[in-house]
């Protein structure tokens, strides 16, 4: 089974929400949809399971024309950001209950319950009502409730968000293994990078009702296609900072000159854009071929095992994320050091031109 978008639009009171997009989903993959609120994730999910229309454009299955057929006359399944049981019924029976409405007789419906009950590790709770469970219960027994319905296309909008950490953590590292078990197409909206590095499968990177670039997860955080696409991936906000290349030499905004090393090396002389992640950004001094600059700290944020450092440089934020735990007072003045062989590089219109490993 596929399920393709053929370059939708949808405008709601003539504001479009979702403009041009193209998809094309196959049995068995998992597309994680990426990018800010109000980027169009639902609005594509909804398109998918036909609760909406589009404006203009086409939702084929199988090649099929099925722009406007009624979600109860599609194979669909969807899981929503707030959790959805039948508080008075056990969990055994909100997750039978898709499969009695289908009249499925009770030896199968007892099959593919207890099924979805193992898959989803709910086999000790059937007995128990949702307010007797965890938030993580709930949300796996809302997961299994639409897993049982057999459906071809299963989507997934936020569906951890409202979950308290630990219980997000369990959910993230279950769900590659209940994906892979299942077998149909699977949609997983998102706002969290790491999510979508988790996961894994393919990313459609969003941004306000386009998609900006989609393909495997890896990929597409690794070579980002454009500036914004990098922004969408990149969670502590992307750091950002201009240059001009100049006879061998790059100029920083700011003031800091240095040699046209690493990825600058073959770029043509004119103004570019320099993108990095918190990662890629050390705190250190005198490391040779680095480029250094004075940062004062604003704030440092202490995980445990991970310190984020926010730096003012130049009246640009900048925000480091260092290994172990680093106090460092606001106002603190200290090095902040970029490996030119480990930024993404954008031309003046957005366009990615140098990438760690790509030259």
């Amino acid at each position: 089974m596929s399920v393709t978008l053929e370059n939708v639009t949808r405008a709601v009171d003539g504001i479009p929400t979702i403009r041009g997009v193209s998809l094309t989903l196959e049995r068995g993959t998992l597309s994680v949809l990426l990018g800010p609120t109000l980027s169009g994730k639902t609005s594509i999910m909804r398109l998918l399971a036909g609760l909406d229309k589009p404006t203009t454009g086409r939702v084929l299955v199988d090649g099929k024309d099925v722009t406007g057929v009624d979600v109860r006359q599609r194979s669909v399944a969807m899981v929503y950001q707030q959790f959805i049981n039948y508080p008075s019924l056990t969990v055994y029976e909100n997750i039978a209950s898709p499969l009695r409405v289908q009249g499925k007789p009770r030896a199968e419906i007892e099959k593919r319950v207890q099924e979805a009950a193992k898959l989803l590790r709910l086999e000790p709770y059937l007995n128990r009502t949702p307010l007797q469970l965890s938030g993580g219960q709930q949300q796996r027994t809302a997961i299994a409730r639409a897993l049982v319905k057999g459906a071809d296309l299963v989507l997934l909008d936020e569906p951890l968000a409202n979950l308290d950490y630990k219980l997000r953590e369990e959910l993230r590292t279950e769900l590659p293994r209940i994906f892979e078990a299942s077998g149909a197409i699977f949609v997983y909206a998102t706002t969290e990078p790491s999510e979508a590095l988790l996961l894994g499968g393919r990313t459609v990177c969003m941004w306000e009702g386009k998609v900006l670039q989609a393909g495997a997860t890896p990929k597409v955080y690794r070579h980002p296609e454009t500036l914004r696409v990098a922004q969408v991936f990149s969670d502590p906000p992307l750091n950002i900072v201009l240059i001009e290349k100049t006879n061998g030499s790059v100029q920083y905004a700011g003031g800091v000159k240095a040699p046209a090393t690493g990825l600058y090396a073959n770029l043509g002389d004119g103004a570019y854009r320099v993108g990095f992640r918190a990662h890629q950004l050390e705190v250190a001094r005198g490391i040779a071929g680095r480029h250094a600059f004075q940062a004062t700290v604003t704030v440092t944020e202490i995980t445990g095992s991970e310190s984020f450092v926010h730096l003012n440089r130049d009246a640009s934020n900048w925000v480091a994320v260092l290994h172990g735990v680093h106090e460092y007072p606001p106002g603190h003045v200290l090095d902040a050091v970029l490996d030119p062989n480990n930024v993404f590089v954008f031309d003046a219109a957005g366009r990615l031109v140098a990438a760690p490993g790509a030259m």
